[in-house]
């Protein structure tokens, strides 16, 4: 396979919205009566995968939203309030594309791990339904989407994982030497972490929505309009800024615009 880690971060998808999904911190989203006909706070919502090539296989964190996307999430409405990007040139990236600039299709994966299950992170999950890719989640996460009912719940739609062969798991578990999952719920019943230590360039700890935002970070933290338990998630806030200090780490957030442009893009680049 490869002889040292590698850490590749893969564009999924860039999607528009109102901050205010994303951040509820007054001095940048709310307005007062002398601004209140100026736009309001629009933006783009960038998602991400991460790949990491190891010497005993390869992982894939995340699988960003979907081709479909319009029909895909017009019965829920998010189409309208999360609208994807349109790129006619194709290098903003999906989830295949991105693949297959490396090379790689959905077959090369031996681990899925998905952060959580919402419309955004695991709706591509059906591609790795091969035989050979083990895919995993938060027990919590499967417990709480088993209650769905209906084309969606939230911002989960069970149409993207239903009857899916997911492993759960269920505590902060080290997946292979180097590679840990990190429980953080808040966001959603079973929102996880992920945290790779690497030997060149040091340890990198991906937020996904535990974190949106580096504005969320703090402290303190700043909460956001999609959270399941509020209290929940600043525990697990708190948790991976522990976490971060402890092992010196890189945090990247789930979905920061500003922060994307730092960062070091497949196929162009990558961590060791």
């Amino acid at each position: 396979m490869v002889n040292e880690t590698k850490l590749h971060i893969l564009e999924t998808g860039t999607m528009e919205a109102d901050l205010t999904w994303l951040l509820l911190k007054p001095n940048r989203i709310i307005r007062d009566r002398d601004h209140r006909y100026q736009e309001r706070a629009w933006g783009e919502v960038p998602t991400h995968a991460v790949l990491i090539e190891h010497p005993e296989g390869r992982i894939l964190w995340d699988t960003g939203v979907p081709r479909n996307w319009e029909e895909h999430w017009g019965p829920t409405g998010f189409d309208k309030f999360f609208p994807v990007l349109d790129d006619p040139e194709g290098k903003t990236g999906y989830l295949d594309s991105s693949l297959a600039q490396l090379e790689l299709t959905p077959e090369d994966i031996d681990v899925l791990v998905l952060s959580h299950l919402h419309f955004d992170h695991a709706a591509n999950a059906r591609l790795f339904d091969n035989g050979k890719t083990r895919i995993l989640t938060s027990q919590a996460e499967l417990d709480g989407v088993a209650s769905i009912t209906g084309y969606s719940q939230g911002a989960h739609i069970p149409d993207d994982f239903l009857g899916l062969d997911i492993g759960g798991i269920k505590g902060d578990e080290e997946i292979i030497p180097g590679v840990s999952v990190i429980q953080t719920p808040g966001h959603t019943w079973g929102t996880m972490s992920l945290l790779v230590d690497l030997e060149n360039e040091g340890s990198k700890l991906f937020t996904s929505d535990a974190v949106y935002l580096a504005d969320s970070w703090g402290p303190p933290a700043v909460g956001a309009a999609i959270v399941w338990n509020n209290l929940a998630w600043l525990e697990s806030v708190e948790k991976l800024r522990r976490i971060a200090q402890e092992t010196n780490a890189e945090v990247i957030f789930g979905h920061d615009e500003d922060q994307k442009k730092l960062l070091r893009l497949a196929p162009d680049g990558y961590y060791s």
